[in-house]
C-alpha cells in the first residue's frame, strides 16, 4: 500500500465518531427542520414525492420530467407538477427477491432522435435462478414499446444478493454496465463468466473490438475489468473521461476505483475488509498483481448512486463526485484529480440514499431506499 492510500485510509477512519454523532443529531432534527449545513452553505431538503417502493434509479428526460425505477419491478414518471404516474406498461419481468428487481434507468445519448430508454434488472431464470440483464425500449407516451434484452449476465445462479446494475454511457459511443459476483465469491476471478465484472458493450449490445479480452479463449468478450464484488455506484469524470466506481466491500473495505481495461481488482482473493464471520482476508498490498483502490472506507458507506457535479448551484462541489451512502445515510463528496481522489466532505441526510442525480436547474436529487421511498431535492438556501 502506498503512502497516499495509507493516508486516505486513516483519513476515512479518523473522523468516524464525529460523523456518527453528526448523523445522529442531523437525523433527530431532520423531521422538524429539513436543512443541513455543508461547505456549499445551508441546504434545504425538500420532499418532492413519497410512497415509492424502494426506488433504485432515476434519470431526467429532456422535458425535465424524471424517470424513476422501483425495485419491485416498475418504472414511473415524475413530472414538474410533482405528479407521480402509474407504472408504465411494457417493462420487463423482474426477479424481485432480496436485492433483486428493477435497477437502473438511462437514456440513449441520442434520445431526442430515437427515444431509447435503457433498464438494468434482475432477470429470472429457471429453478429460482436469476442474473443481471440490460434491455432497451422506446418511450412512447406512458409506455415502453419494443423492449428487447441486449445483454444477459452468464450464468444465471441462485440467490437474492449482489446484482450491481449501473448503466454508464461513454463519449466514445459505448456503455458500461456494472455487475456483481452474486455473492458467489470465487467466480469473480474467472473470466469465463460475467460474475464480478464490469462489462463494456455498444448501445445495441454488440462487443467493441478493442475490449481487453475480445477473442480470448475461455473469457467473455464483454468484460472490461474483473475481481469486483458489488458495484452500485459509477460515473464518468467529465474532466478526464475516466470511469470511476464505488464498490461495496464485506465487513469494511468499501472501495473507490478507477477501473482500467483488463485489470483484476482482487475480490475475493484480497480485500481491505473482513469476511462476515470475522475471518481475515489478505490485504491488497500483499498481492501487488491486483489493482488497488484509490480510497477505502472502513466502516463502510455502502455506496449506491453517483454523479460528478457540473452545475452552478453549488460552486464548491463542481467537478467533485457525489456518492450516495446506504449505511452512511447521506452523500460522500470526493475530489478527483486525474487518477487521484480524496474524500473532502460528508453531507448527512439521515436516511439511506440509493441514487443521486443532477437536476436541470443545478440542484441535486436523491432517492431514499425505503418501503416508503422518497424523491428528495437538495436546494441551496440563498
Amino acid at each position: 500500500m502506498n503512502q497516499k492510500n495509507s493516508t486516505l485510509k486513516y483519513y476515512s477512519r479518523s473522523y468516524v465518531a464525529a460523523v456518527m454523532t453528526l448523523l445522529f443529531f442531523t437525523f433527530s432534527s431532520f423531521a422538524q427542520k429539513p436543512t443541513v449545513e455543508t461547505e456549499a452553505g445551508t441546504i434545504e431538503i425538500q420532499v418532492l414525492a413519497e410512497g415509492l417502493d424502494h426506488p433504485w434509479g432515476m434519470v431526467f428526460l429532456p422535458d425535465n420530467r424524471l424517470l424513476v425505477t422501483e425495485r419491485a419491478g416498475t418504472l414511473r414518471i415524475f413530472d414538474e407538477n410533482e405528479n407521480l404516474s402509474e407504472p408504465l406498461q411494457g417493462t420487463p419481468e423482474v426477479f424481485a427477491v432480496g436485492q433483486g428487481g428493477m435497477l437502473d434507468v438511462a437514456l440513449h445519448p441520442d434520445f431526442d432522435q430515437n427515444n431509447y430508454v435503457y433498464l438494468s434488472f434482475s432477470e429470472p431464470g429457471k429453478d429460482s435462478t436469476a442474473s443481471t440483464a440490460l434491455g432497451r425500449g422506446v418511450l412512447s407516451g406512458n409506455e415502453l414499446t419494443d423492449f428487447e434484452v441486449i445483454f444477459r449476465m452468464e450464468p444465471k445462479v441462485e440467490g437474492p444478493n449482489h446484482f450491481g446494475g449501473r448503466i454508464i454511457f461513454t463519449n466514445d459511443g459505448n456503455l458500461y454496465l456494472t455487475l456483481a459476483e452474486r455473492f458467489k465469491f470465487d467466480p469473480a476471478q474467472d473470466l469465463s463468466n460475467h460474475l464480478g465484472t464490469i462489462v463494456r458493450i455498444t448501445p445495441d449490445g454488440s462487443v467493441p473490438q478493442d475490449n481487453p479480452f475480445t477473442g480470448q479463449a475461455d473469457a467473455k468478450d464483454e468484460i472490461w475489468s474483473y475481481g469486483h464484488r458489488n458495484i452500485e455506484a459509477a460515473a464518468i469524470d467529465p474532466n478526464s473521461n475516466l470511469l470511476w466506481v464505488a464498490e461495496m466491500g464485506p465487513l469494511g473495505g468499501d472501495e473507490f476505483n478507477q477501473p482500467e481495461a483488463g485489470k483484476n481488482y482482487g475480490w475475493p482473493t484480497v480485500s481491505w475488509g473482513k469476511n462476515y464471520d470475522g475471518t481475515d482476508i489478505p490485504d491488497p498490498d500483499t498481492k501487488p498483481d491486483f489493482a488497488d483502490a484509490e480510497i477505502v472506507w472502513t466502516p463502510t458507506i455502502s455506496p449506491s448512486g453517483m454523479i460528478f457535479y457540473t452545475g452552478n448551484t453549488y460552486p464548491e462541489w463542481q467537478q467533485d463526485a457525489l456518492i450516495g451512502g446506504l449505511t452512511s445515510t447521506g452523500l460522500v463528496r470526493v475530489d478527483v484529480n486525474g487518477q487521484q481522489a480524496e474524500e473532502v466532505e460528508r453531507i448527512p441526510l439521515g436516511v439511506r440514499i440509493r441514487d443521486v442525480e443532477q437536476a436541470p436547474d443545478g440542484s441535486v436529487y436523491v432517492l431514499t431506499d425505503e418501503d416508503n421511498g422518497k424523491i428528495l431535492k437538495l436546494a441551496k438556501l440563498e
